[in-house]
């Protein structure tokens, strides 16, 4: 909240302006596109205040010390350092999008190499039990640029990402906090803090834009708390169900660029170029606001986000009615999209 206005002016200053061109963007005037940049450099600064405080905290010995020192910042210190290069590498490539425009293939390699450091120097591991090393590292280098894109293709209302994410890292630090992952309950929380702060000047009407920097920013955020949130405890679910819950959480994400990337395959298009064939874009269609379609998106990813925690420590029956109902909730989200999909764009 501090920063935002701060990268607003910047962002004025310099030039670094959205200037609708076509009538793929949804806004009139030039919008400042620095606002990745801000929730990056608000990210970082409370990041190191926070680890500041800790190693203060070990250095006097305050009565949680033990807790840090044993499972905390010290056991992640390695990891985190690289998901912070990772994530400096996503919000450049972004930046660099926003200023000239990367063709595909390059943006597409630049998230590769990003994943790469975030999965074999990041720890950020998928193994979706399976134990060949390689494959695993394959698939968690996928989801990285699955999340990273996924957001990207989201970012396209005001305050639908921000607001989404939010929404998905608060879940992910409540199921860290109950399973005693004490730093990535902390990490959660941040990234949390950081999309609300930004969501007040993102939010329609949008005074700042998030850009391919921001997206992709918090599209790496998205997949690492995926990934390093334990889900899965024999101690806690008698069933693997539990293995969906960061699906769950990202549900809405993940299905809007299934659908889309389906939409523009049918209609014989680059599933890399954008449409208005999103799910908020089908709400607006239907006779929505913008501001309600993005009201409607974050109350159904908040739907479906909550049965993850129920999923979490229940048994089979439990989770088997939940994932039902989650699978009913995007049943009756598709019937509405093919609905809106006869109406005249």
């Amino acid at each position: 909240m501090i920063m935002t206005p701060v990268f607003r002016i910047i962002a004025a200053k310099t030039g670094f302006m959205d200037v609708p061109q076509n009538n793929h963007k949804g806004h009139g005037k030039a919008t400042p596109l620095l606002g990745g940049a801000a929730m990056f450099v608000s990210w970082l600064a409370v990041l190191a205040a926070g680890i500041l405080f800790l190693l203060y905290a070990i250095s006097k010995n305050w009565f949680f010390s033990n807790y840090i020192t044993r499972g905390g910042v010290l056991s992640a210190s390695s990891e985190l350092m690289w998901l912070i290069v990772a994530a400096t590498g996503a919000v450049i490539l972004g930046l660099v999008d926003d200023k000239y425009a990367l063709s595909a293939g390059v943006k597409f390699g630049g998230q590769f190499i990003i994943a790469l450091a975030a999965v074999l120097l990041g720890g950020v591991k998928v193994t979706l039990f399976i134990n060949n090393a390689t494959l695993a590292s394959a698939i968690s280098v996928f989801w990285v640029m699955l999340m990273m894109n996924s957001i990207n293709f989201f970012d396209n209302m005001d305050g639908l990402a921000a607001g989404t994410i939010a929404i998905a890292s608060g879940l992910f630090a409540v199921i860290a906090a109950l399973n005693n992952q004490y730093f990535m309950a902390l990490f959660s929380a941040l990234n949390c803090g950081v999309c609300c702060g930004f969501w007040f000047y993102n939010a329609a009407p949008a005074t700042i834009f998030m850009g391919d920097s921001g997206s992709h920013f918090i599209g790496l955020l998205a997949a690492v708390m995926a990934a390093k949130v334990t889900c899965f405890d024999s101690g806690y679910s008698l069933s693997r169900f539990p293995v969906l819950i960061p699906a769950l959480i990202l549900a809405l994400p993940l299905f809007d660029t299934l659908m889309v990337v389906i939409i523009r395959t049918c209609n014989k298009k680059p599933f890399w170029i954008g449409d208005h064939n999103h799910i908020s874009h089908r709400f607006v269609k239907m006779g929505l606001s913008r501001p309600q379609a993005v009201l409607l998106v974050h109350l159904t990813a908040l739907a479906i986000g909550v049965t993850a925690l129920p999923i979490y420590w229940g048994d089979f029956r439990t989770a088997t009615v939940l994932i039902v109902q989650c699978m009913l909730i995007l049943g009756i989200i598709t019937i509405l999209q093919i609905a809106a999909a006869k109406t005249k764009d």
